[in-house]
């Protein structure tokens, strides 16, 4: 199932959905990794950013 996008705010701010090649993109590009190191990282400590920028020393 797609994301809603007319949904935004609290829960998906908190997320990385890897799933999503415009989320991919997006925050590859936010947090200056490539697509691959995020989902690296996503895949290691789980879809939440914080844990995801930490590992990423972000």
């Amino acid at each position: 199932m797609s994301d809603d996008k007319s949904k935004t705010g609290g829960p998906d701010r908190e997320r990385i959905n890897t799933n999503e090649d415009y989320e991919v993109r997006n925050w590859s590009k936010k947090l200056g990794v490539t697509p691959d190191q995020l989902k690296d990282a996503v895949k290691k400590v789980g879809p939440m950013v914080d844990d995801v920028r930490r590992e990423l020393g972000k």
